[in-house]
Parts: structure tokens; C-alpha cells; sequence
């Protein structure tokens, strides 16, 4: 398809997008914009340097391919450099959403959906609301000089509430949140919103400060994904460790984190937000086990990474789009489930925390995180609201406290997207079981 100069690693990814977002405040639409979009990176490499170009003209590739090699130093050992050998040479086609293809469905079905939902907000509790639909399909093309060439495609969409409450003196803002692969199995979460709407409410009305100290927590499967993504997954990125001994002595392979139940994965064939069968170098999805009964056994990589500390590729050099080049980014991150019903676990816990939906998290060696909606487990059982400012913990000593997780399972495929550098919004993943930690610092 294109003429590669002698000496030198060339790839190139070409990418359309079709994005659909519908706004609301309260009843009143804000905004409707349907766009299109597409474009290529191109990316040449002479052992020494690369050199990078992003544009939107497509039929002007290989006079930009050209004028790349003109500044770099041809190099008749190129194959033979670290990172090139590490390149995977795949040769591809997976299209699974062009029969149900987002793009294809009419912006005004789009936007009669997410006004039924809007109708749910009717309570007198709710003093002012914000609504919004949106999504994104991509089909994505990579060729490289060793051999590459695979065409993919991915979808997402989803639809997010934003709730101001006045319940009595009580205040607060709330979220429900619900994405899905397939526009259709959108119209089928009406009761979900529904009921998210209502505990939300509840929540505000009832809620009582807690009382701050060391607590059993019982994290959702949200809470569980969001503390995987947020103080592990991240943690994981080996771009993080590259040329930084403190991180490395802290992150031994085989090291024993926690106990033999604890196993956490990044997968990017998984579906949902974080699908993505090939990586932005071409590098076939891997289930990559970060944590493996209690132990070390993982790290994410680019090409680059991969060759600098002599591990496996793992297909997590992703970008935000054609205007970036490819970093270590996660895919789907999640605790596996265990064996254990949800019943169970609880039924151990004579006074703890119930931690259900996060209004965010963050850290890499310590973490926090907001509740949104949090609850006192009394003798076994889920019962007063409480509010929490924050919960915290070191990374690796609350790893080491995990000692249940649940059969039960839930995978969540939309949201606000991963930020990483100048690159945010990514789609990814994350989920889990119910996950209990032995204790955590409350606030």
C-alpha cells in the first residue's frame, strides 16, 4: 500500500470517527452535533529518533512518509534494533459493529431516547438537572514496514444524568451513569435509571456524617474498577517504572502483594470501552495478569517499554486519537471474581463500610477516594447512609488487606474516559466483584 524507505521503520495508523453528543439543562436542549472525522499518524524511526506527523489529508500519506525519512539517518541494521524486533507483524481484519453500527442510527432516535430519561427526573427533590448522550465509533487501520496491516473497528455509547437535590437542609449532586456497546440494549436500562434516580434521593435525605476511623469497606464492583484502574492500573504503566530505580526496587515481578485470592487483570479483548483487539502499534490484545494469587506478574508496554526492560508486549500503547502518538495506556482492568456469594462476605462483617458508587479516585502509592453514595453494614447487613469525605490507603498495604471478593461480577463500559498527559478521555474499562478490604482509613 505505501513505499517504505530502505533503512528506516515506518508505521502508519488511519483512523474514522463518528461522534454523536446531545446536551440538556432540564428540559431545554443545549447542544446536538454529529461529526465526522478522520486522519492518519505516521511514525518513522531510524534507531536513533523518531520522527512523527499527524494530518488529515489521507491521499497525501506517502509524500508525508517521504518528507519524514528526509530527516531521519537511514540505518541498514534498523530490523535488528531492540524496539523494532519487538514489533509484532499481524495481518488482520475484525469489524464486529458495522451491522450495528452507532453511526448508522439517526440523531433524532438518539435524542428521543435521552428525552425519555429525562422524564424520569420529575421529583420535586430534583431542583435542577443535566442530561447527555453521546458516542464514538472508530474504524482503525495500521501498516508497518516489517508487515503489519490490520483494520478494526470499536464502539461505545452511553447516557449520563447529572442530579442537583435539596432534600430538607439536605444538599447534594449526584450522577447515574449507564454505557453500553449497542445503542439498542441502551433502551432496555430505563428501569436501572430509574432506580438510581430514586436511592440517589434517598441517599440525600437520609444521610448521616460518618463517624471517621478504621473501618472494614465492602467496595461495589464500581468502586472496586474505579480503585483498580485509579491506584493499580496506573501503577501498572511500565512508562511509569523506565529509568526510575526507586519504582522498580517497590515493583519486583513475583513480588507477594496480597493474598492468593486477589488476581487482577488488563484485557483488551474484553468487551466494552477498553476493547480494542489491536493495540495503536498493531500489537494483538494480550489478557495480561498484573497480579496472579497474590503475586506480581505483570506490567503494560509499548514496543519501547517492552525492549527497554526485556519483558513481553502486552498491546497497551494506545493513543487518544490520530493526533497523538501511542503511550502505555490500560485497556479493561479488573479484579477477577471469586467463588464467595455476595451474602457471604457480608454476613462476616459485624460493623463496617459499604462503599456503592465514587464521585472519583485517584493516586499511584497512596489513594483516595470520594464516595458518592456510602452505607454503614451492621450485624451482616446493609444499612444507614452515611457521608464520606474520603477514603484512603497505601496502595500495596491495602492490596495486601483484600481477603474477599464475590462470585458476583460487574463490568462498567462508560463514563468520563482515562487521562493520561495531554491525552484524555480515553475509553476504557473497569469492574469487578464485590471486594472487601480488611481496613481502611475513613474519613
Amino acid at each position: 500500500m505505501f513505499e517504505y524507505p530502505e533503512g528506516l521503520y515506518v508505521d502508519v495508523r488511519i483512523e474514522e470517527y463518528n461522534y454523536t453528543t446531545i446536551s440538556f439543562k432540564k428540559n431545554t436542549l443545549q447542544e446536538q452535533k454529529v461529526r465526522e472525522n478522520k486522519g492518519a499518524f505516521i511514525r518513522v524511526f531510524d534507531g536513533q529518533r523518531w520522527y512523527y506527523a499527524s494530518i488529515t489529508d489521507l491521499d497525501n500519506i506517502q509524500a508525508h512518509i517521504d518528507a519524514l525519512a528526509k530527516m531521519a539517518v537511514p540505518n541498514p541494521r534498523i530490523l535488528e534494533h531492540p524496539i523494532v524486533k519487538a514489533f509484532e507483524i499481524n495481518r488482520d481484519t475484525v469489524i464486529r459493529y458495522d451491522k450495528q453500527s452507532i453511526a448508522g442510527i439517526p440523531v433524532q432516535e438518539k435524542q428521543a431516547l435521552l428525552e425519555e430519561f429525562i422524564s424520569l427526573m420529575s421529583d420535586p427533590a430534583i431542583v435542577h438537572h443535566a442530561s447527555y448522550y453521546s458516542d464514538e465509533r472508530a474504524v482503525k487501520s495500521i501498516y508497518s514496514s516489517k508487515g503489519t496491516k490490520v483494520t478494526f473497528d470499536k464502539q461505545n455509547c452511553g447516557i449520563f444524568l447529572s442530579l442537583d437535590l435539596v432534600c430538607g437542609d439536605n444538599r447534594d449532586r449526584m450522577a447515574v451513569v449507564k454505557g453500553d456497546v449497542f445503542f439498542e440494549n441502551l433502551k432496555d436500562t430505563k428501569d436501572y435509571f430509574a432506580a438510581e434516580i430514586e436511592k440517589n434521593i434517598q441517599y440525600t435525605r437520609d444521610a448521616k456524617p460518618v463517624t471517621p476511623g478504621e473501618y472494614p469497606v465492602l467496595l461495589s464492583p464500581l468502586a472496586a474498577g474505579i480503585f483498580t484502574h485509579e491506584s493499580f492500573g496506573h501503577k501498572s504503566e511500565s512508562d511509569f517504572m523506565v529509568g526510575d530505580e526507586a519504582m522498580m526496587a517497590e515493583w519486583p515481578l513475583e513480588k507477594t502483594v496480597g493474598l492468593e485470592l486477589l488476581n487482577i487483570v488488563d484485557d483488551g479483548m474484553y468487551p466494552g470501552a477498553g476493547y480494542t483487539p489491536y493495540d495503536d502499534e498493531g500489537t494483538g490484545a494480550k489478557k495480561t495478569y498484573l497480579i496472579a494469587k497474590g503475586k506480581l506478574t505483570g506490567r503494560l508496554h509499548s514496543a519501547a517499554t517492552a525492549a527497554q526492560l526485556a519483558e513481553p508486549l502486552t498491546g497497551n500503547a494506545r493513543a487518544m486519537s490520530f493526533a497523538f502518538e501511542p503511550i502505555v495506556r490500560m485497556t479493561t482492568t479488573y479484579i477477577e471474581k471469586g467463588d464467595r456469594p455476595l451474602s457471604g462476605i457480608l454476613a462476616e462483617m459485624d460493623r463496617g463500610i459499604f462503599v456503592d458508587t465514587v464521585n472519583h479516585g485517584s493516586g499511584m502509592s497512596t489513594f483516595t477516594m470520594a464516595p458518592a453514595r456510602a452505607y454503614l453494614i451492621e450485624n451482616g447487613r446493609i444499612t444507614q447512609p452515611v457521608k464520606i469525605s474520603v477514603i484512603t490507603g497505601n496502595v500495596f498495604a491495602t492490596l495486601a488487606e483484600v481477603d474477599a471478593v464475590s462470585a458476583e461480577f460487574e463490568m462498567h463500559t462508560f463514563g468520563g474516559g482515562c487521562g493520561k498527559m495531554e491525552q484524555q478521555g480515553l475509553p476504557v474499562g473497569f469492574g469487578g466483584p464485590y471486594t472487601r478490604v480488611r481496613k481502611l482509613n475513613v474519613q
